[in-house]
């Protein structure tokens, strides 16, 4: 089975020139790395042209959603290894991966992410509280996830294209990736997570924070929590609790970001496009809910 390496990257030229030789060395098997490069306007081409990486640089900057699936779309492997430009994979990350794809049911792999501070991630679970699905890291340990980082994890390349991909109505960011994680659970596929497919996330500061404020990126996490639920929430029940707690979120709970998202929320209700799933919201979510920590019931 065959493997592409996709880097999505903005402004991003001092990484790329520190980590993407390491990411070089750690898949020397791989059919190509391709950067997908989201309208740069620092020197991350001179920066790829010197490493001699294949890369692509868009006409405009769109988001992480369009360019990974530019990359997705361009990329020749059987599998797309999906990497954030400061994630490192370690040697041989992915012989423990490889052989799971023999069940072709399967979507995604989740990569065990170590970051600089010596903390695991790369596990989801999720529950359905006061009309939103929260989802937090799982326990560590190699098992079923609710989604695969779109910065760390494994991808069917046949299985994202008949998905779909990431849906471009969470661009700029945030969500895009549990979206797609959880509509291919409802559609009857299967993603989990490979405790011992390390890889190394050494956290710079992204392009996200440097380009927009901390009321913003929170305004846009509320805009896709609610577009989450209009998007792949069927079953009765969950809306119902959706629509009636969602005075609460905006009255009681009163707060400006929320306020701002909601109405970032209601101009892309047009774009918004149902899914047909064979699976019910309560089969996925019944997988997951047990493993959330009361302790983190706290919405956002």
């Amino acid at each position: 089975m065959t493997y592409s390496v996709v880097i999505t990257n903005y402004n991003g030229a001092e990484i790329l020139k520190k980590n993407l030789p390491k990411v070089m060395e750690a898949t020397t098997d791989a059919l190509e790395i391709l950067v997908i490069d989201d309208c740069s306007t620092d020197n991350s081409i001179e920066v790829l042209k010197s490493l001699k990486v294949k890369y692509i640089k868009t006409d405009k900057n769109s988001g992480f959603s369009t360019t990974t699936n530019l990359g997705v779309s361009k990329a020749r492997g059987d599998l797309v290894v999906l990497l954030n430009s400061d994630v490192i994979p370690q040697k041989n990350f992915l012989e423990p991966i490889l052989p799971l794809f023999n069940n072709e049911k399967l979507f995604a792999v989740g990569l065990h992410d170590i970051d600089d501070a010596g903390i695991s991630r790369g596990r989801g679970v999720g529950k359905f509280i006061r009309g939103y699905l929260m989802h937090r890291p799982g326990e560590i340990k190699t098992d079923k996830s609710m989604w695969a980082s779109g910065g760390s994890g494994v991808f069917r390349k046949k299985i994202w294209q008949e998905l779909g991909g990431l849906d471009t109505i969470y661009n700029p960011a945030y969500g895009e990736d549990w979206d797609l994680g959880y509509r291919a659970w409802k559609s009857g596929y299967k993603i989990v997570f490979e405790s011992k497919a390390i890889v190394n996330h050494y956290h710079e500061e992204g392009a996200l924070k440097q380009r927009y404020s901390s009321f913003y990126r929170r305004a846009i996490t509320f805009r896709n929590q609610n577009i989450f639920v209009l998007k792949n929430i069927t079953d009765k029940k969950y809306l119902l609790e959706y629509f009636f707690f969602l005075p609460y979120h905006l009255i009681y709970k009163f707060d400006l970001s929320f306020w701002y998202g909601f109405l970032l929320f209601l101009i892309r209700i047009p774009r918004i496009k149902k899914a047909s799933f064979v699976k019910s919201d309560k089969e996925i979510i019944n997988l997951f809910s047990s493993e959330f920590k009361a302790e983190n019931e706290e919405l956002f």
